[in-house]
């Protein structure tokens, strides 16, 4: 039930006096109030970070991955606990990749809308803030009245008859209203704010590091390619060179026209295959465009090419505890939790009493110039206080809506976390699978180089066939491209590596970790909310 005190004085000698025990009063209340607000509890759970997880690995030892291939090919080593740098491209030691990051980082337009959605997240942090304190506003009226004889007493005015007289009232003057925050209903929703604030930053970290990691993916995608059609061109050359030889053969009779047939669908089956790798570059060089902030048609990508990269010889890993305080995905989730947790707090806060406090003083005449006159001062003081009594079951069901959606969300932090360590294990899986299966193209490669050039030899000697020289070319074809794409799938999973650790966004200058001033802009006792 609303309680309400209102007082209206007037006095044609002490306006002043008035006013002064006016702000007196409204600063003993509002003092009062605010010493009660915060020393108040603040209804709800209180929310605690999830604790790391307890495993020291993220695999077993019996799966622990060999990255020392050999058969000359360049060995890796995961060092654990080892930082991971801002820039973690620069492990790759490709000037080119650099340059590009460079202009992806500047001119994305996917970090510029990541950033500015951030920046309104933290205006709306302020604007919740401003609950905390009382609010002022000044205001002025005009109104025509038609009232009895003793509405115009008030004002010093005796009307000249008994009847309903008709007069203009104008009013001016400050209101002062404030709302003590007794069950932290306010507290509350600025503690859901900030969460949503820092669930925005880790949206910009995710941003970047997506950003980051496609462009190096697209870059490696973009060697490799050109690994492959250069190969092809190779493998071309060479059939033609087989064909020229087949067909001096049959114009001196000694290899039938079915050689000759062989021979010229040899070339053509492998002229075939250049167009759909072509048409992928051009693809990958338009994604890389994209990612860089340019129109594909008024940009181009520089001429990767995978000797240009260096395979990172030392993979740093982060312990899982680590993990789950870098990957942004997963502190994300960890902030929808605490928004969750701050909402349930607002929907239990709107169960409890609330307490409205209000003061104003205004000047009040019958004549505008009569406004500033020393006996027109008015002022009135109220305090109301409601407390919910029934409403059909709406604030209760409110609540466990609130207390269902706090649940779920710390399903899905679960499940993030979850999926974050099954990345980071079956790339490390992969990489000691891509070790193994370089190193064994590696082999078959030069086993087939070598089988190929006793082929010819044999085959110029008149030892053998054409279609033996067709199958050693063949599978001197498939060893060259399997040999490619496997050497190019051992830097692509390194970069996946990096990525899947959380790509050492916290160590950028340009995106704020959650250690820095941002985090902690607001008032220090706001920062704990304390149970009833």
């Amino acid at each position: 039930m609303p309680y309400i005190v209102q007082t209206i004085r007037k006095g044609s000698k002490a306006p002043a006096a008035q006013r002064r025990l006016w702000a007196s009063g409204c600063a003993h209340a509002v003092l009062l109030a605010s010493a009660l607000a915060l020393s108040a509890c603040a209804v709800g759970p209180r929310f605690e970070r999830p604790r790391p997880p307890t495993a020291a690995a993220y695999t077993s030892a019996q799966d622990t991955p060999r990255l020392a291939p050999g058969h000359g090919e360049p060995p890796q080593l995961l060092v654990a606990g080892r930082t991971i740098p801002a820039q973690w491209w620069g492990l790759f030691h490709s000037p080119a990749l650099d340059h590009v990051l460079r202009e992806a980082l500047a001119d994305s337009p996917t970090l510029s809308a990541a950033r500015a959605t951030l920046a309104q997240a933290q205006q709306t942090v302020l604007a919740e803030r401003g609950a905390y304190f009382p609010q002022l506003d000044i205001g002025a009226t005009a109104e025509r009245q038609k009232g009895p004889a003793f509405a115009l007493g008030l004002l010093g005015i005796l009307p000249g008859s008994h009847g309903l007289p008709t007069f203009d009232l104008y009013s001016l003057g400050p209101t002062v209203s404030y709302s003590p925050d007794v069950f932290g209903l306010n507290r509350r929703g600025v503690e859901a704010r900030r969460a949503g604030a820092e669930l925005e930053r880790d949206q910009l970290a995710a941003a970047y590091l997506a950003i980051t990691g496609h462009a190096v993916e697209e870059a490696l995608n973009l060697a490799r390619l050109r690994l492959e059609i250069n190969a092809l061109t190779r493998i071309v050359s060479d059939d033609v060179r087989n064909l020229a030889l087949v067909r001096r053969k049959f114009s001196v009779g000694r290899a039938p026209r079915t050689d000759v047939l062989a021979a010229e669908t040899q070339l053509a089956n492998d002229r075939a295959l250049l167009p759909s790798l072509r048409q992928q570059e051009a693809m990958s060089e338009d994604a890389l465009a994209i990612l860089a902030g340019k129109a594909p048609g008024q940009w181009q990508p520089p001429a990767f090419r995978l000797a240009d990269f260096h395979l990172p010889s030392a993979l740093p890993l982060s312990l899982p505890s680590a993990l789950v305080r870098q990957r942004p995905d997963i502190l994300a989730a960890e902030q929808e939790v605490h928004v969750r947790s701050a909402q349930v707090g607002i929907a239990t806060a709107r169960m409890y009493p609330s307490i409205v406090l209000s003061a104003s003083l205004a000047t009040a005449a019958l004549r505008p110039e009569a406004l500033f006159g020393s006996s027109s001062g008015v002022w009135a003081a109220l305090g109301g206080l409601t407390a919910p009594v029934f409403h059909g079951g709406t604030l209760r069901a409110e609540r466990r809506a609130a207390m269902d959606a706090l649940t779920a969300s710390l399903a899905l932090y679960r499940q993030t976390v979850l999926m974050a360590f099954g990345q980071v294990t079956d790339t490390l899986r992969a990489l000691g699978n891509d070790a193994e299966l370089a190193a064994a193209e590696r082999e078959a490669l030069d086993t087939a180089r070598a089988s190929l050039q006793l082929q010819r030899v044999s085959y110029e000697a008149g030892r053998s066939n054409v279609l033996q020289l067709l199958d050693a070319e063949r599978a001197y074809q498939q060893a060259r491209l399997g040999y490619a794409r496997a050497t190019a799938q051992r830097y692509a999973d390194s970069a996946q590596l990096l990525v899947a650790l959380g790509g050492g966004w916290w160590n950028s200058r340009g995106l704020c970790p959650r250690s820095c001033a941002a985090r902690t802009e607001y008032p220090a006792h706001l920062e704990g909310e304390k149970r009833p």
